[in-house]
C-alpha cells in the first residue's frame, strides 16, 4: 500500500472513531472529528457546486446536517464517506434553491465587483479559478468522479460506494474527465500561442 494510501486510511480510520465517539457525547472527538475531515469536505463542495463564493456555508450546513444525524451514523462506511454524501445532498439542495430562486434584473452585478477588487497576484488564485473553469467543462457525473478520486483522495472503490455505480464506471468518468481537461487545456495553450 503506497504511503499516500496507507496515511489516507490511517486519517479515514481516526476520523470514523471520533465520528463514533461524538455520537457518544464526547465534545473533543466532535472537535476532532471536523478538523480531520474540514478540508476534504470544503475542497469537495467548492469544486461540486462550482461556486467558492458559498462554499464555506455549503462546508457548514454539511457539518450541521452531518451532527443532526450523527446518532444515525453507525460506522459502516467511513465517515469521509458518510459525509462526502450529505456535502453532496447539501450541494444539491443548494443548487435546487437557487434554481427557483428569482432573478433581479438591471442592479449592478455585485459578484463580478467583488471579484475585481480580489488580490489576482496571490499564488494559486489565478490558476484555482482557471480549474473551477475546467471543471464547469465536464458533465456532471464525470465532474463528481474526477473530483472524489483526484482532489478529495477517494479510492476508486470508494468512490464507487459513495456514487452507487460500477468502478469500472468510474474508471471511464475519470478518464473521460481527464481526455476532455486535457483537450481545452490544449485548446487555450494553441490559441494563446496563435494568438500572442
Amino acid at each position: 500500500m503506497p504511503a499516500a494510501r496507507a496515511d489516507r486510511a490511517s486519517v479515514d480510520a481516526s476520523a470514523t472513531a471520533w465520528a463514533l465517539a461524538a455520537r457518544g457525547g464526547d465534545p473533543d472527538a466532535a472537535d476532532h472529528f471536523v478538523r480531520a475531515l474540514h478540508a476534504d469536505v470544503l475542497r469537495y463542495v467548492t469544486y461540486l457546486s462550482g461556486d467558492p463564493q458559498t462554499a464555506h456555508d455549503l462546508t457548514q450546513d454539511t457539518f450541521a446536517r452531518a451532527f443532526g444525524s450523527l446518532h444515525r451514523y453507525e460506522g459502516r462506511a467511513s465517515a469521509r464517506t458518510w459525509l462526502l454524501s450529505i456535502a453532496r445532498r447539501a450541494v444539491a439542495d443548494s443548487l435546487r434553491r437557487a434554481a427557483v430562486r428569482p432573478r433581479i434584473a438591471d442592479t449592478v452585478d455585485w459578484q463580478t465587483a467583488v471579484e475585481g477588487t480580489q488580490p489576482r497576484g496571490l499564488p494559486g488564485f489565478d490558476d484555482g479559478i482557471a480549474l473551477l473553469d475546467l471543471l464547469e467543462a465536464l458533465p456532471d457525473e464525470r465532474r463528481e468522479a474526477f473530483l472524489l478520486t483526484q482532489v478529495v483522495g477517494l479510492s476508486y472503490e470508494e468512490a464507487a460506494g459513495f456514487t452507487g455505480c460500477p468502478i469500472g464506471t468510474v474508471r471511464s468518468r475519470v478518464s473521460r474527465a481527464r481526455a476532455t481537461l486535457e483537450r481545452v487545456l490544449r485548446e487555450a495553450e494553441s490559441a494563446s500561442t496563435q494568438g500572442g
